[in-house]
């Protein structure tokens, strides 16, 4: 019980860290910064695969299953957000015809 205490102490003091480091960075660096937090977000989700994977107890089953689930929505998401964002630094055909003309 008291591992579990101290990994749950150390996921609340890597939030904290995380949203101060992310919440200070540049505008123009929020497109790489969304690409190296999928690759993380990746390596969790591998990490959770393999936690769930092992079913010792009830409990890391129940914990694997919700990282699982938060790993994937995280993963999809941070790829859809990150095309949107680079869909934005395209010309459109339409628009470069009309500066031509």
């Amino acid at each position: 019980m008291d591992s579990l205490v101290a990994s749950f102490y150390v996921f609340i003091l890597a939030t904290f860290l995380g949203f101060e480091v992310i919440r200070r960075v540049s505008p123009l660096l929020h497109t790489p910064l969304m690409s190296l937090t999928n690759a993380i977000s990746a390596i969790s989700l591998v990490g959770s695969i393999v936690i769930l994977g092992e079913q010792r107890t009830t409990l890391t089953t129940v914990l694997g299953a919700i990282a699982v689930t938060a790993s994937m929505i995280n993963v999809v998401s941070g790829f859809l957000i990150t095309d949107r964002m680079l869909k934005m630094f395209k010309q459109r055909p339409s628009a470069r015809k009309g500066k031509d003309a």
